[in-house]
C-alpha cells in the first residue's frame, strides 16, 4: 500500500472516530422514564426524544424515573414555560418514598411577562427542608433548552446549570449534619405553586395563559440502580466515576466559577437569613 493512500485512510478512520464520538446518543424518554400523573397533559415529540408537561386548571402532569438511584450524576435539559408564568412552578427534583424522605431540588419559580425567572434549590433530609437557597438566572430560561445537573456522592451535592455550579452541599455527617442518603428518584413535574412561588404568593396564575408548558430532553441516566431500599451499599463505591477523587470537592476553575455566581446571581440563602436562623445551621458553618 502507497503511503498515501494508508494516509488517506488513516485520515478516514480518525475522523470517522471523532465524529462519532462528538455525537451524544439521545435516548427515547420511555427507556428511562414513565408518565406519573396527568397523562392527558403529557405530549411526547421527536420520536421521543423530548417530552412536553403542559398544566391548565384541570391539572399539571409529571414524569419519573422507573428506577431509584444510591448515587449519580443526573441531569435533564429543560425549557420553561414563557409569557406571563406567575404562580407556575416546573419542578426537576431526586427523591425518596415514604416518611422522612430525602430530596434534591430544582424549582423554576414562574413569574410576570418581562420579569426575570427566580431557580430556587433546597435540599431535605430525613423529611426536614426549609435550606433555600435562590438566584436569578443570567440567561432566559424560556428561550432555549439549559442542562440542569445534580452530582450526589458520598462527599458532597453540587448543583449545576449548564457546567456552572450554583450551590453546593457537603457531607458533614461527622458532625451531626444531615446528608441525603436513601434511595431516590429522578422526577419531574410541572404545578400549580400559585399560593406561594411568586412574590410570597401575592402574584397569582393567569389562567387565560394557559396551558403552560415546560419540554424536557436529555433522559439518558449515569446513576447507581437499586432493586431495593436496602440495595444500595455498593453505590458508595469508587468504581463509579461520579464516586471518584475528583468529584470530591470543586477544582480551582469550578471554585472561582461558584464564588462569582453566588456574589452576583444569588438573591436569597437561608444561611445569612439571621431572621429565622439567628445562629446559622451547622451545614452553613
Amino acid at each position: 500500500m502507497s503511503s498515501l493512500k494508508f494516509a488517506f485512510l488513516l485520515f478516514l478512520l480518525v475522523h470517522g472516530v471523532l465524529a462519532r464520538g462528538s455525537r451524544r446518543e439521545e435516548i427515547s424518554f420511555d427507556q428511562n422514564y414513565k408518565v406519573i400523573y396527568g397523562g392527558n397533559h403529557v405530549v411526547s415529540l421527536n420520536q421521543g426524544k423530548e417530552i412536553q408537561l403542559m398544566m391548565d386548571s384541570s391539572s399539571g402532569s409529571g414524569f419519573g424515573s422507573k428506577m431509584s438511584y444510591g448515587s449519580g450524576f443526573f441531569h435533564l435539559r429543560i425549557k420553561v414555560p414563557g409569557r406571563d408564568s406567575a404562580g407556575v412552578v416546573t419542578a426537576y427534583y431526586l427523591t425518596s418514598q415514604g416518611n422522612g424522605h430525602d430530596e434534591l431540588d430544582f424549582e423554576f419559580l414562574g413569574n410576570r411577562e418581562g420579569k426575570p425567572y427566580t431557580l430556587q434549590t433546597n435540599v431535605y433530609v430525613n423529611g426536614e427542608g426549609n435550606r433555600e437557597q435562590r438566584l436569578h438566572l443570567w440567561f432566559d430560561p424560556t428561550a432555549n433548552f439549559h442542562d440542569y445537573r445534580i452530582l450526589w456522592n458520598p462527599h458532597q451535592i453540587v448543583f449545576y446549570v449548564d457546567r456552572l455550579p450554583i450551590r453546593v452541599y457537603k457531607n458533614k455527617s461527622n458532625v451531626g449534619v444531615g446528608y441525603p442518603s436513601k434511595t431516590m428518584q429522578i422526577k419531574a413535574s410541572l404545578w400549580d405553586g400559585d399560593s406561594w412561588a411568586t412574590d410570597g404568593g401575592q402574584a397569582k396564575i393567569n389562567w387565560s395563559y394557559a396551558p403552560f408548558k415546560a419540554n424536557f430532553q436529555g433522559f439518558d441516566v449515569s446513576g447507581c440502580q437499586v432493586q431495593s431500599l436496602n440495595d444500595h451499599q455498593h453505590c458508595v463505591s469508587d468504581n463509579y466515576w461520579w464516586n471518584s477523587h475528583k468529584y470530591w470537592q470543586l477544582d480551582p476553575a469550578q471554585q472561582k466559577e461558584y464564588e462569582n455566581v453566588k456574589q452576583k446571581y444569588i438573591t436569597y440563602d437561608y444561611c445569612t437569613d439571621k431572621h429565622r436562623y439567628p445562629t446559622p445551621p451547622l451545614e452553613c458553618l
